[in-house]
This record gives C-alpha cells, structure tokens and sequence, in this order.
C-alpha cells in the first residue's frame, strides 16, 4: 500500500509537509495547487508554493512531492506543467476537485466535474506536454451535485492518458460532511483500468480498513485526518498506535518555530488555530489548549501559551 498525504489549499504548506514527513511513514506527497489563469506563471510562483523544488522536490526527510496544478485553459495548463517538470517536480497533478467557492466561481477546481470534455482536453494537453516518464495525476471528486456521472469523469481522464487518479468520494455539494462514499470508488476501479487512490474520511486504522474493503483501493491520500493524527499515515499501516498527547504537542512546538520564521508568519495565529481544530477531534488536551488559544491573537502570546501549558 501507499500513503499519499493530500495537498489541503493553507493548510498543508511546505513547513506542514516538512514537519508530517518527518513523522514519516508517507510514501509521496501532493503540493497545494497553483492556479494557472492565463499565463506561464514565473518561476517564484513555484518556488513560492512548492518551496522543496528546491531540494529536488523531496522533503527533507527525503518524501517526494509532485506538484499540483489548478486550471481549465488547456494549452496555459500544459506550458505552466512543463515548467514544474523542468524545475524539478516528480510529475504534475491536475486539481478537479476544489470545493473553494472562489476557486468554482471562475470554472476551476470542482466546477469542471460538470465538463467531462473540458477535463479530458486539459488532461490530455497536460500529458501531451509532459515527458513520458513523469506521472500526469489528478484528484477528483465523485460529481459536482450527484454522482452519476463519476464514471464518465474518471473515464475522461483515463482516455486522455494520466497515469493514476485519486478520488475523493464525496460530491462537491457534499462538502466534507460525512459519509464518504467509498464504494463509488469501486464502481469507478470496475470501469476504468488506472491505478485509483482512495481518498475521504479516513482517521483511524478501522477507516482505512473498511475503505479498502469498499472501494477495492490498497493506496489511500489522507487529509484532514492526518492533521488530527500526525502519525495517521504509519497507523493507517499498522505500525504504530497513535501519537501521545506530548508528542503532539511536541510537534506543535516544532511548526510553530518553522512557521514563525518564513514569510508566512502573519498567518501564524489562523494557522495553529486552524491545526488545533483538528487536532481537538481526537486529543482531549487539544481541545482545552484551542479553547485557550482562540481568543490569543498574536505569535508571542501563543508560543508562549504551547511552551507552558
């Protein structure tokens, strides 16, 4: 089996997937998208959004990154996919999943799970761009407000030539809200020939369990779980039981001093806050330690908070 961990748009940023990796037990992982409009985008855009091209796209724990692209022009898709492979990337993955609003108000992201012909061309310009030995991926939800099209979709990608596909079995309607429906999985493996990763409402080793069982799927991307565990990847695997309360809190330590130190810091405060969210579904302590920390609204009082409690 594999563990993917997924690419969470201001979530899962370079210092998140450096500190998860280390960790350990992913076998890759997908960047946060970059948003192709209408241009070749300049190179800082990359560097910007997938810091470890720098570092032959691998974490430092040495995982491999493939970055994400989110688009609909085909030909600004395929342009802005190959200058990922040239500055290092380990294949390109292809954002048909996006439940942003803002992202489905200008056609990109979910928005085009209601364009099966609009995928494939993309799809196929990207692949026809990209050399052969680099994988083409993309990640799908199982429609945009009812399933019944999720095998044409997948059909479409399949057609256009990508090398493997990661589906998240819910609608965009559906949102994260549960259950994932895993067994849509299955109906889109029967049909299509493409090596699947399974991918919604994983957080346990039982989840996984009755996923695979469902949806006929050994790899499996994980998301919002692995936030919530931070060592979901090697549990999903069996090899460990979940992190202790100190360990956790340990490694919020640890991002926080990644984070306080990059360009990103003045998002620091929604971030850990965001990150303690999911962390209280699962910790007790993590829950009174966000309670405390909500109302706190800048770094100093908050480092300050995580290195005493």
């Amino acid at each position: 089996m594999r563990v993917v961990l997924a690419p969470m748009e201001g979530v899962a940023d370079a210092p998140m997937r450096a500190l998860l990796t280390a960790v350990g037990g992913y076998d890759m992982v997908i960047s946060e998208f970059i948003r192709v409009v209408d241009q070749l985008l300049p190179e800082k855009v990359f560097y910007r959004l997938c810091a470890e091209l720098r570092y032959q796209c691998h974490t430092e724990a040495g995982t491999p990154v493939r970055l994400q692209l989110l688009g609909q022009h085909p030909n600004w898709m395929a342009e802005n996919a190959l200058r990922a492979i040239e500055l290092g990337s380990r294949g390109v993955d292809i954002n048909y999943g996006c439940p942003a609003p803002m992202v489905n108000r200008s056609n990109g992201g979910a928005a085009l799970l209601k364009e099966p012909e609009t995928i494939y061309q993309v799809t196929k310009a990207v692949r026809d761009a990209v050399p052969l030995d680099k994988p083409v991926s993309a990640k799908i939800r199982l429609g945009w407000d009812d399933k019944s099209r999720c095998i044409e979709i997948a059909q479409a990608i399949e057609a256009a030539g990508a090398s493997e596909l990661t589906v998240h079995a819910r609608t965009k309607e559906e949102a994260y809200r549960p259950p994932a429906h895993w067994h849509y999985i299955q109906k889109i493996k029967q049909a299509t020939s493409l090596p699947i990763i399974a991918n919604g409402e994983i957080w346990s080793r039982e989840d996984y369990l009755n996923c695979k069982e469902a949806s006929g799927c050994d790899d499996v991307m994980l998301g919002r779980g692995a936030l919530t565990v931070p060592n979901l990847a090697h549990v999903v695997k069996g090899n460990q039981l979940p992190m202790t309360w100190p360990e956790v809190k340990a490694l919020l330590i640890q991002y926080s001093e990644f984070e306080i130190v990059s360009e990103k810091e003045k998002y620091y405060p929604a971030r850990i806050k965001q990150w303690l969210r999911f962390i209280a579904r699962h910790y007790l302590e993590g829950e009174a330690l966000f309670l405390q920390v909500r109302v706190l609204k800048n770094t100093a009082e908050i480092l300050s908070l995580l290195r005493s409690s």
